[in-house]
């Protein structure tokens, strides 16, 4: 059976329709989850995508995380149900505690769009298993509260840092660090976006499809 990612929209959503084709691209069932639904319908996964949720009023993600879906992503997430955050959704895990830190103003105060270096460190989560430790890929980042502030000693030290930027630190976030994960390794929160680079066509590299395949690659292990 294939499995079933949940894809959530937020009112200001923009990257949710690229996520869910991600997903299928990737070789799964994209489902569609509405931010004010509490049931998760029966999905092994869950991606929040980028975007401006609510507006982004107070700051990104900070009203999302009251929203009926979250309760059910946060509790699923406590459980172990496999969530990745990209961007906007790296801030709303962060907002939600889900994740440690916070996503503030980029270091330029200008908000950033480019093809974007990284290096991954960690391949033991749900999302990155597809990649080699300090596999080098590239994935457009785009964002104007992208900079990471945060305890990068204990991250890095405790082995939490799945991403990091090479070369250009586009938002200055603290010790490089583009994504995060929780001790179980459930959890993933991705400022990049990997969901534009799935396609030699569309994106600058297929790089970011190893996101989406080392989650169903995961779900067939569990």
């Amino acid at each position: 059976m294939t499995a079933r990612i949940g894809v959530v929209t937020f009112p200001g959503s923009l990257d949710d329709r690229d996520a869910a084709r991600a997903v299928r691209i990737a070789g799964g069932q994209p489902v569609p989850l509405w931010h004010g639904d509490a049931d998760l319908h029966g999905v092994a996964a869950v991606i929040l995508p980028g975007g401006f949720s609510y507006g982004d009023y107070l700051r990104c993600g900070a009203i999302a995380r009251f929203s009926p879906v979250m309760t059910a992503i946060v509790d699923g997430a406590r459980a172990g149900l496999p969530v990745l955050g990209i961007c906007n959704g790296f801030q709303i895990l962060c907002e939600s505690h889900l994740l440690p830190g916070a996503l503030i103003r980029n270091g330029g105060l200008r908000f950033t769009c480019l093809d974007q270096r990284l290096r991954v460190h960690d391949t033991s989560t749900a999302w990155t298993s597809s990649y080699a430790t300090d596999q080098e890929i590239v994935i457009p980042v785009k964002n104007g509260e992208g900079r990471y502030v945060g305890d990068s000693e204990r991250l890095y030290g405790e082995g939490l840092v799945v991403a990091s930027y090479v070369g250009v630190n586009p938002n200055g976030s603290v010790g490089d660090i583009a994504g995060i994960r929780n001790e179980a390794g459930n959890v993933v929160g991705l400022m990049p976006h990997p969901e534009h680079a799935i396609d030699a066509l569309t994106g600058p590299s297929t790089d970011g499809l190893g996101f989406f395949t080392s989650v169903l690659s995961a779900l067939v292990a569990a």
